[in-house]
């Protein structure tokens, strides 16, 4: 299920024991539960090249089926019903809406700031995504919902240095996200696919080495990402 250019997919299973699913909180009548998520039981991207001496993409970490479908759905009708706006850069608005929570950064003037708290119902999905990285649930201190309504995209970028580790949940529709690290002459590149339901982490040398972008969308796709602050980002 992942098309990944650069990379071997690594399905090795290890034993351990359950435990506890989730259930989201945000509907008391949702009878779907977690899958255990914990990390020893994903399909993982592995770091080394492949066979025909591809760029590596070192720090990336990928499992589908992270969520059910009933889930998913959930999921897109809670972030159709957030307060979405336009995406902003430098007073250009985009075609993607998007909604930040816990800390905004703002690209009109770039600053940094303390956002309205992550809603309840997004918090077993933090956990479960927390889990997925080995990182405690406090440390994906903010929440962004995008809604990529066809022709949206996400131009060449890496996230904001007061920003750390980066996980993503893509809902609704298949997306390429594709990654470059800037050489002698050109670029390195590579492409992870995102599957619906699936969820991908970025850190180390693929969060700060390379950049990534998504093409426009032909129809519309949802995704919720969480992050951890950076040692900058803690002195703010």
């Amino acid at each position: 299920m992942f098309a990944v250019v650069g990379s071997y997919v690594s399905f090795g299973r290890a034993a351990q024991e359950p435990t506890k699913p989730i259930c989201f909180a945000f509907c008391a009548s949702f009878p779907h539960r977690l899958d255990d998520t914990s990390p020893d039981r994903m399909n993982r991207i592995a770091s080394q090249p492949d066979l025909f001496d591809q760029p590596r993409l070192a720090g990336l970490s990928q499992a589908d089926a992270f969520v059910t479908p009933a889930e998913e759905q959930t999921l897109i009708a809670s972030i159709d019903a957030a307060e979405l706006s336009p995406f902003r850069f430098h007073g250009w608005l985009g075609k993607r809406l998007t909604a930040s929570y816990g800390w905004h950064y703002d690209y009109d003037d770039a600053s940094f700031a303390p956002a309205e708290p992550i809603p309840d119902w997004l918090l077993p999905l933090r956990a479960a995504a927390a889990r997925f990285a080995r990182l405690p649930p406090g440390e994906l201190v903010q929440a962004l919902l995008i809604r990529y309504d066809p022709g949206a995209a996400i131009g060449w970028h890496r996230d904001r240095p007061v920003f750390e580790h980066v996980l993503g949940i893509s809902l609704g529709a298949p997306a390429t996200m594709r990654f470059r690290r800037r050489q002698r002459g050109g670029f390195d590149r590579a492409s992870a696919f995102l599957a619906p339901r699936s969820i991908y982490h970025l850190t180390g040398e693929v969060r700060h080495e390379w950049e990534h972008s998504i093409a426009p969308m032909e129809v519309t796709r949802w995704s919720i990402t969480f992050r951890s602050l950076s040692e900058r980002g803690r002195l703010v």
